[in-house]
């Protein structure tokens, strides 16, 4: 496994970033021990980065998976709060669950411009505040957005982007692939930390994951990527890849073979909670029930959260 890095923060992370939403409630709602399970078997390939969040409510997977484990795992996790008050709630659940002292990386989730950042200055000062009191030991933002790496770029305050980039630009919300590059660009040459998601669109790139991995790392400003597994033959795959190994293809086809789908149940009332709160604009209600345009959907499962009725899940 190749390690980095993370812009100026002294963080020193593995290429391959563990996502931990695929196996967590909002997608395959795996056991905690089988969720676990993964999370170690990418551990014992060399991964020492996992990317989390509040919302994905995968924290006993993680603090389950690094029990008695002997060496540095960094943990990122994200959260939607903005006020002071509600990120120090936040950070303390994470502090918990995790059974962590100090949270290695504190994100705001999914920034979409400075607007947006500024009308959550209050918990973003919070988390500024914690790491000066050794709570934290980088803070930064998550974004789908073009404006807001540009943005972070700008933004001395600002250590650590987790954009959206694929080379097809799928579920870049307000600009080009070329776009995101030359903003993660910026943001690299200031120093930011950055690591990226959704290489493979969703899932939409999935029959060309070597090409999709090894075209977003190429990139000279990204030191890694959080891709969600939920087998450990997923992780073998991925960990080939990322490590420059030979890979079989069998494994590959394997993988590559199972299907993922935006599903949703018939009691669906489309209350439409699901649709404003997705942030590609993949959901809408038609005959009185959520639809899907998949062409948009990057299964980030994201909408599986404000469904009131529990219709809406990523199989």
């Amino acid at each position: 496994m190749d390690y980095q890095r993370l812009g100026n923060t002294g963080l020193r992370v593995s290429r391959l970033c563990f996502g931990a939403l695929t196996i967590g409630p909002l997608q395959a709602n795996m056991p905690l021990s089988a969720g676990a399970s993964v999370i170690r078997a990418a551990l014992e390939t060399g991964v020492n980065f996992i990317d989390t969040a509040q919302l994905y409510g995968t924290y006993p997977y993680i603090r389950e998976a690094l029990r008695h484990w002997p060496a540095e795992v960094i943990i990122a996790t994200k959260s939607y709060d903005y006020t002071a008050e509600g990120m120090a709630k936040s950070l303390a659940e994470a502090r918990r669950a995790l059974d962590r002292d100090v949270v290695d990386i504190f994100l705001l989730h999914e920034q979409e411009s400075l607007l947006t950042f500024r009308g959550h200055a209050p918990a973003y000062h919070y988390l500024l505040e914690a790491k000066a009191k050794g709570l934290i030991r980088a803070v930064g933002i998550s974004t789908h957005s073009v404006r807001m790496v540009e943005t972070a770029a700008a933004l001395p305050e600002i250590e650590v982007v987790h954009p959206l980039y694929n080379r097809r630009g799928i579920g870049i919300m307000d600009d080009t692939a070329e776009a995101m590059h030359r903003a993660i660009t910026r943001a690299g040459q200031a120093g930011k930390g950055i690591y990226g998601m959704k290489a493979l669109g969703g899932g939409h790139l999935f029959q060309t994951a070597a090409e999709e991995f090894r075209f977003v790392l190429g990139h000279p400003y990204i030191q890694a990527i959080a891709v969600g597994m939920k087998t450990p033959e997923e992780v073998a795959l991925n960990c080939a890849i990322f490590s420059g190994s030979a890979v079989s293809p069998e494994m590959a086809a394997r993988v590559q073979a199972q299907p993922r789908r935006l599903h949703v149940d018939a009691w669906c009332r489309g209350c439409g909670s699901c649709a404003d709160h997705c942030p590609n604009g993949a959901l809408s209600v038609q005959d009185g029930r959520a639809a899907a345009d998949m062409t948009r959907c990057v299964f980030c499962g994201y909408c599986v959260a404000y469904c009131p009725d529990f219709c809406i899940k990523v199989v």
